[in-house]
């Protein structure tokens, strides 16, 4: 069964163009941990070829300790990235974005052209927690709302705070946060632990879509294929299509929110319980 995120809108069944929608993924070279090299950023393209994606979002840190990855460069980047990709003949279309660490003046940041947000539409933005630690969102979430921003947290299930206490995220997603989690954590690339914590969240609906997080070709490559079959295997092709396709591409087409599909949660366990709390 799926159900839509906000009660107030109905779920597009608009044409998507075939092919996987990648939203996170560190492909633009030199910016920070992950393509080292131009040959390695086209590497990178035709391997997500290869996986089906049609579209991937290049996003690079940006803040924390990438405070130096100012917006224009990373678009500069971008231009030329797609340049060698239409040279080298590789159909992968490529947007904008960043995975922007969480500060307290990062609405001002956004407001300023300073952060990228998905798309350069300052309708998303990708949202990054320090590994291990977790920072209250609600204040921010709802400071990006006024903006008519969405906040999507990326990769939670890779979180030891929130694995600790998954309550929390049950939280920011009832406070309106989008949730993205990494193909490599549904495969165990992350260990046994975190692949049980994401199919869960996945299983109680709180997981909007999946994205790579790819920083090489082979090195934390942009491997969904596998992750697509495992949901499809799970859960149902549905769902899988949901993740891997339909949200990702409404987000990047900067629909609304009510826009956006979830399965409906299937109960049991800590974050069974508190869904159903928190949804009243």
């Amino acid at each position: 069964m799926i159900r839509r995120l906000r009660e107030s809108g109905t779920p597009g069944r608009e044409d998507i163009p075939p092919g996987l929608v990648d939203l996170h993924s560190h492909i633009l070279p030199g910016l920070d941990d992950g393509s080292r090299s131009w040959d390695e950023t086209l590497a990178m393209a035709r391997a997500a070829c290869r996986q089906g994606v049609a579209v991937m979002a290049a996003t690079p840190h940006q803040l924390g300790q990438y405070a130096g990855n100012a917006a224009h460069a990373i678009l500069e980047r971008l231009e030329e990235a797609r340049h060698r990709l239409r040279t080298a003949g590789i159909p992968l279309q490529l947007i904008a974005g960043g995975e922007v660490r969480v500060e307290e003046d990062l609405p001002r940041r956004i407001e300023a052209g300073e952060v990228l947000t998905l798309a350069d539409a300052r309708r998303y933005v990708l949202l990054e927690l320090p590994h291990d630690l977790y920072l209250p969102l609600e204040g921010l979430l709802a400071r990006l709302g006024g903006m008519g921003v969405i906040g999507i947290l990326a990769h939670p299930e890779r979180n030891a705070a929130l694995q600790r206490h998954p309550q929390r995220l049950a939280r920011l997603v009832e406070a309106g946060c989008l949730v993205q989690v990494t193909g490599a954590s549904l495969n165990g690339g992350f260990g046994r632990e975190v692949q049980a914590f994401t199919l869960q969240l996945i299983r109680q609906g709180m997981v909007h879509l999946v994205a790579s997080d790819a920083h090489g070709e082979k090195r934390r490559g942009p491997d969904l294929q596998a992750a697509y079959r495992r949901i499809a295997e799970e859960c149902d092709g549905e769902t899988a299509e949901i993740l891997f396709r339909r949200n990702p591409w409404r987000i990047m087409q900067g629909r609304s929110a009510a826009a956006l599909e979830l399965p409906a949660p299937t109960g049991g366990g800590i974050l069974g319980r508190w869904f159903r709390k928190l949804a009243g």
